[in-house]
């Protein structure tokens, strides 16, 4: 008789979808450890089957569309923050993309997002990424430069999206079929994808600028306006990644 140490170590060995086997070896087994295993098997097959109607209804846009034959999710990361620069993502899925736990990526934890990063860009038919800098966004103002940084990240797509899902927006200059849809990050896989890949990439660049301009937090707050980082423009003055429009009444 297999140890429930052991049975514990071969439960990490099934994938989700031979789970069933695990529960049909161990049900009978009397042990109060090994019924805990099998709840255990029991409430991952459970959750495994939430997550592909979870993710059946984030398709429903790029089901209804179907007809397309390269759907891109667009999203942006960066509106708001003080410092470093707007990002925007885009992602042309597989149409039998089998990618889970794609969400808004302000819903996810930062491993999750580097884990669905890693995933998405290999699974991708096409994905980007541009940005427009603070000075840009100083010059042109944050719309306009997040509509720059779409328009340059579809413009890097190959092949080329017949449709865009837009979080929200339509952007202008764009000769594509554009779709906007209200909270779209969580609403189309497309956009979530968008929203991941975009994310993760400003992040690892705040977090860079973090070395280069050590001070302001920038590897926690990403930018944002946390108190310490109000407080240390007050004290240290703005750096070369601010955005002077956005922190004159702090100076």
């Amino acid at each position: 008789m297999n140890s429930i140490s052991d049975i514990k170590n071969e439960l990490k060995e099934y994938k989700v979808d031979s789970l069933s086997e695990f529960i049909s070896k161990y049900s009978s087994d009397e042990r109060s450890g090994v019924k805990a295993l099998v709840k255990k098997a029991e409430k991952q097959i459970q959750d495994y089957e939430k997550e592909l109607e979870r993710i059946k209804k984030l398709s429903f846009y790029e089901n209804k569309y179907s007809d397309y034959n390269f759907i891109c999710g667009i999203d942006e990361v960066g509106r708001g923050p003080l410092a470093g620069p707007v990002v925007a993502g885009a992602v042309i899925l597989p149409k039998d993309c089998d990618i889970l736990y794609i969400n808004d990526s302000k819903k996810l934890t930062a491993k999750k997002r580097e884990e669905l990063y890693k995933e998405i860009t290999e699974k991708a038919v096409a994905w980007s990424t541009a940005l427009c800098t603070p000075e840009e966004i100083d010059e042109l103002n944050i719309l306009q430069a997040t509509y720059n940084a779409m328009k340059m990240a579809i413009h890097q797509l190959n092949p080329q999206p017949d449709l865009l899902l837009n979080d929200a927006v339509k952007i202008p200059g764009v000769d594509v079929k554009q779709v906007p849809i209200i909270r779209g990050d969580a609403s189309s896989i497309s956009i979530g994808a968008a929203s991941i890949v975009a994310k993760v990439t400003r992040d690892a660049m705040m977090v860079e600028y973090d070395k280069i301009y050590p001070g302001y937090d920038f590897a926690s707050n990403k930018g944002y306006g946390s108190a310490k980082h109000i407080e240390a423009i007050k004290k240290l003055g703005p750096t070369p990644i601010h955005r002077k429009t956005f922190i004159k009444n702090f100076i």
